[in-house]
């Protein structure tokens, strides 16, 4: 297969001209990213158990030279302040880990020990935080951890910090926002699997990193591939205002669900006029709909909680400091920073819908949506982990859906049949090839890339056709600003060439598996059902949990597993379960051996035994290795 290109004349003259245009003389940010540096973790390598790497901050020194033609200049500068690690004292008694993962890890000193804020994404990276952290301000014991919201990078490394013995010892509290473990789980586990698939293209952990390859996802360099973990929280915060004292340091909440996560909250600590801003506002556009795939965002709540947030803590506050990038200080520039971010959010909203009620598709909306100067002006409004494009088309989704109105469009071919006749109408694959490579020379790679795209899946062997898909979409990752939209391409040319890499990274790890509820778990089994091939099946089988005596019914019937708690009387079921919450999840969900524990006594059994091998043998298995850029 073909290796990496050089830039385009195309992309080269687009990217120098992003250098002439923007304030690239606006050297704030660095200054910022740099106040308070302490140390580097050196050597910058993260290692697990068994010695492998999980993180690497070497591997983007690359960053230190000046911006090469195939990375966007902006991206450029994101990544070089992304890419910044170590140590940093954000104001007396806070300081912050950064550059050790997607995410930050904040410690704020108490009176004995430390508060723990979002430990990262893996228990290795987190541990190597603690220990830095350790290293110049002591070895004070960790007494809380706050998970500010319900996505991975802000509770994976948990136990990189704590322990779960200290929490139940009530050592350590782990205080989140209502909502949190459901939501938490549901997604690394309900569709957990596409997730993590599409979150490789995303994040760009297994590209080559260089100029050519991965610098950074705006949101922070990439993903660790540690092991996630897990710790149910103890403290469940239900409401705005609510306040909680750890150690001595006071803390007062704000709720803000359904904003960049469904579960969040921001967080002050009136002691230290310090505000949190959890992922709420952070020096860049962020995602209303993830490229990964999750729930669509709601940009109109998330415009109000900030106006809240400003209302509420600006005045009383002299630094506002988040889970991703480096803090803002000063009343006045840190209010006008997460006014930025409010208009940013509310106007994408509002215009979007004003649009809508004009006509107007998604992808129309998105084509030309210019944004109004001081934003546009603003570093941290610009594009680099969500888009204008793709955060228009989610809103236009939100409230519209898939549909766009047009009949047409209503009950389209599949990808591949549509493909097939596609590349027939076109004059065959070699024809479209040709054209394409005209349409290549010209520099309209976005052409390129949806022709060949129909090639592909038309004729997935033809490789002069995969080839030059493959240099189309390095084309556009290397003039895209957006740091996933540039990984999203990359990623799409590397599988091209060399074939798929799978799914680097583990989300649905058995510190997850083991917080689901009965309800969450078969709900889990419920998603692997092959409905075809059990219309005819009708199994009934009660499951009785002897933590708690509630009796869970299953019922498979035209394809669907029914399941719910058995109130009042009903027909006898056909098998009866009696065992253990964490045995059934054990059972069905990680590999356990039913029979051992039927036979060790640690689960007994009514009626027929061989109904839970026939709702077994119904299962279908997930595929992490699953195809995106060809069929």
């Amino acid at each position: 297969m073909t290796s990496p290109q050089e830039a385009s004349e195309t992309i080269e003259a687009g990217n120098a001209a992003a250098l002439r245009t923007m304030p690239f003389g606006d050297d704030q940010d660095f200054a910022d990213a740099d106040r308070g540096f302490i140390a580097a973790l050196t050597p910058p390598v993260v290692r697990n158990a068994d010695g492998d790497v999980v993180w690497d901050s070497g591997s983007f020194s690359f960053l230190d030279d000046d911006c090469p033609a195939t990375v966007n200049p902006s991206l450029w500068r994101q990544s070089k302040l992304t890419v910044k690690q170590g140590l940093y004292e954000v104001t007396e008694g806070i300081y912050q880990i950064r550059g050790l993962d997607l995410s930050n890890m904040t410690v704020i000193e108490g009176d004995t020990g430390v508060i723990v804020i979002d430990p990262l994404i893996s228990v290795e990276t987190a541990a190597a935080g603690l220990a830095l952290y350790r290293e110049h301000r002591g070895d004070r014991p960790v007494v809380g951890v706050i998970y500010s919201h319900s996505h991975i990078d802000h509770f994976g490394g948990v136990k990189g910090v704590t322990t779960q013995e200290d929490v139940d010892a009530q050592r350590c509290v782990i205080i989140a926002p209502a909502g949190f473990t459901e939501h938490a789980v549901e997604e690394n586990v309900y569709a957990g699997t596409a997730m993590a698939r599409r979150a490789a293209y995303m994040y760009g952990a297994a590209l080559p990193r260089g100029p050519v390859g991965a610098v950074g996802a705006g949101l922070g360099p990439t993903t660790s591939i540690g092991q996630p973990s897990l710790i149910t929280p103890t403290v469940s915060v239900d409401h705005t205002g609510q306040a909680v004292t750890v150690d001595g340091v006071a803390i007062e909440f704000q709720m803000t669900p359904g904003t960049e996560a469904p579960s969040e909250m921001n967080f002050y600590f009136p002691a230290r006029r310090a505000l949190c801003m959890a992922e709420n506002a952070t020096h860049t556009l962020h995602n209303l709909l993830t490229l990964r795939g999750a729930l669509v965002r709601d940009p109109h709540v998330w415009s109000k909680y900030l106006t809240e947030a400003i209302n509420r803590y600006a005045a009383r506050t002299d630094v506002v400091f988040a889970s991703h990038h480096w803090p803002t200080w000063g009343t006045e520039r840190l209010t006008e920073y997460l006014s930025i971010q409010r208009d940013l959010y509310g106007y994408l909203h509002d215009q979007t819908l004003r649009w809508i009620n004009k006509g107007a598709t998604g992808t129309e909306i998105a084509e030309d949506f210019p944004i109004p100067p001081a934003l546009a002006d603003n570093w941290s409004a610009h594009g680099y982990y969500g888009s204008i494009s793709h955060n228009v088309k989610a809103i236009y989704q939100r409230y519209m859906g898939w549909f766009d109105g047009n009949p047409a469009n209503l009950w389209q071919h599949s990808t591949v049949d549509a493909a097939v006749r596609h590349v027939d109408f076109m004059g065959g694959a070699d024809e479209v090839v040709a054209k394409a490579r005209k349409s290549f020379a010209d520099g309209d790679f976005r052409w390129v890339a949806q022709v060949l795209n129909y090639v592909v899946f038309a004729d997935p062997d033809h490789a002069e056709a995969k080839a030059l898909q493959a240099d189309a979409l390095e084309q556009l990752g290397y003039g895209c600003e957006n740091g996933t939209w540039r990984n999203f391409f990359l990623m799409g040319a590397y599988e091209l060439r060399n074939g798929s890499i799978g799914t680097p990274t583990v989300t649905a790890s058995p510190d997850i598996m083991s917080q689901l509820t009965v309800e969450q778990a078969f709900d889990a089994i419920a998603l692997r059902i092959d409905g075809p091939r059990s219309w005819s099946a009708d199994i009934v089988i009660d499951w009785r949990i002897s933590d708690t005596g509630v009796v869970h019914r299953t019922h498979l019937r035209n394809g669907l597993l029914v399941h719910f708690d058995v109130d009042g009387d009903l027909p006898p079921a056909m098998t009866t379960f009696t065992l253990a919450a964490d045995d059934l999840r054990s059972a069905l969900l990680a590999g356990g051996d039913l029979a051992a524990m039927i036979e060790a006594g640690a689960v007994t059994v009514e009626g027929d035994a061989g109904k839970l091998t026939e709702l077994v043998g119904y299962l279908d298995a997930p595929d992490p290795d699953f195809a995106i850029v060809t069929p």
